[in-house]
């Protein structure tokens, strides 16, 4: 895949990028391990202050690193302003409490006397160089939710992005070099996926961390595990959505429309399924219909625009096989399932309903990365558990009761990173991040995360006098 700069609204090629050679990513990994031998013994004030000039500058760029945004894959211009906020958001929260998380832990005194010490704690101490392999749908926020904590931690940071987001990808390394960090802090390398491995395998980089998709998790994961090297994988979701009889079913529904064309539907954490109750069905199915045919599907530098296009051709072809192959076996769209007739350039799609899903359709099994849901009708709670946790994914959840008897079985039982009430998935700096099952392992963002690439180093002293 050529590492270029392609406008999704047009197809229009605007900019290719050279890959990067051997003896140039040879000269970014011995910088990036050069810089860790001096700033992993940096203050966490010293830290701090690099990365609260990191987000003011990201302040003044939002605009331009918006458009950037939107040009390389799509999104919205007035939602790529939105997570540029976010991102400076979340590096002020490291910047705040990076120095507390990562604070010495000591045992009980009890427990410190039991284990022979006078003294005894835990220290919390960067890793190296990590190799940060990340996606193009939240480009940067999927980069700033790994580098914030990674910095703050000690730890330096090389960046493989997506191919076709070169220009955020060169940003973000820019943003930290004007933002007064050492050379070799953080780094872009511009680099195809097959150059993952020989990184892996380098000695000088310590640990990596992967978004993306369950094949590219599959291979950094054995790679890594074959190195000894820790890594954190965010991969696919395929959420559920359930809604309850005593949900605010006016509510759900509109929510509903948001969580699942986020991004034009480009998120692992965006809703997929729709598992609703019987009594509430029909109310919830056309309220969302409507919500979902009311959209303003366009040119995504529009402030009108709500849905702009896929990311790829490719995008669009794989999520139109899944609706296709569902519809070819008796399912039912309810609104959409076909490209906009009056939007004849650029990667578009129609925010879709499909009812009448069975577990034959591809559709039911793989994650729908675009702004197709699919609806689901069941009779009881019981139903509604079982079909929500009927997927290899685990990423996320939500679920739509004031049933204080829903609330204790769906935290108790759905399989998932994160439980959702009456609300949407989001993100947060103060909150972990990550999933089960096939939706990977290890968390990001709040202490959890910080603590991912640390190691968790035991001090032991014996008593000074040796009795």
């Amino acid at each position: 895949m050529p590492i270029a700069t392609v406008n999704p609204a047009t197809g229009e090629r605007l900019r290719t990028f050279d890959a990067l050679g051997a003896a140039d990513v040879e000269r970014c990994v011995a910088a990036a391990d050069a810089a860790f031998q001096t700033y992993r013994s940096t203050s966490y004030a010293e830290r701090s202050r690099l990365l609260n000039r990191a987000a003011d500058l990201l302040d003044e760029d939002t605009p331009d690193i918006a458009r950037t945004m939107t040009t390389e894959m799509g999104k919205p211009v007035k939602a790529a302003r939105a997570e540029a906020a976010k991102c400076a958001k979340t590096m002020r929260w490291y910047a705040k409490h990076a120095e507390a998380l990562l604070a010495d832990e000591s045992p009980d005194a009890a427990d410190i006397e039991d284990a022979g010490a006078s003294r005894a704690y835990v220290r919390y101490r960067p890793l190296g160089p990590v190799l940060a392999v990340m996606p193009w749908n939240f480009p940067l926020w999927q980069v700033v939710r790994f580098a914030a904590p990674a910095l703050m931690a000690g730890n330096t940071a090389l960046l493989k992005h997506a191919s076709n987001v070169p220009q955020t990808a060169l940003y973000l390394e820019d943003l930290f070099r004007r933002a007064g960090y050492p050379q070799g802090c953080f780094q872009t390398l511009l680099i195809g996926s097959d150059a993952v491995e020989s990184l892996l395998r380098d000695r000088r980089v310590a640990a990596a961390t992967l978004t993306g998709s369950e094949p590219a998790g599959r291979s950094v994961a054995s790679i890594a595990a074959d190195e000894m090297k820790k890594t954190v994988l965010e991969l696919g979701g395929s959420d559920p959505y359930l809604v309850l009889p005593s949900a605010d079913i006016e509510r759900a529904a509109a929510t509903a429309v948001t969580a699942r064309v986020q991004n034009a539907g480009q998120s692992c954490i965006a809703a997929k399924r729709f598992i609703v109750h019987t009594d509430v069905y029909e109310e919830f199915r056309d309220r969302f219909v409507t919500g979902m045919r009311g959209l303003t599907i366009g040119d995504p530098m529009e402030e009108s625009t709500d849905v702009g296009p896929l990311s790829s051709e490719q995008g669009r072809s794989d999520l139109e096989e899944l609706v296709e192959d569902a519809l070819s076996q008796g399912a039912t769209a309810l609104c959409g399932g076909q490209r906009p007739k009056d939007l004849e350039r650029g990667w578009y799609y129609e925010p879709t309903v499909i009812a009448d899903v069975t577990d034959a359709m591809r559709i039911h099994r793989e994650e729908t990365f675009g702004p197709v849901a699919t609806l689901y009708r069941v009779e009881s709670l019981d139903e509604a558990v079982t079909l929500a946790n009927d997927t290899s994914f685990g990423l996320s959840s939500n679920v739509w009761t004031r049933s204080d008897e829903d609330v204790r079985r769906c935290v108790s039982d759905l399989q998932a990173g994160g439980v959702f009430f009456n609300g949407m998935t989001a993100s947060h700096p103060a909150l972990p991040f990550g999933g089960v099952k096939r939706s990977g392992y290890g968390r990001e963002l709040a202490g959890h995360g910080i603590k991912e690439f640390c190691n968790a180093t035991t001090i032991w002293h014996g008593p000074a006098d040796g009795s």
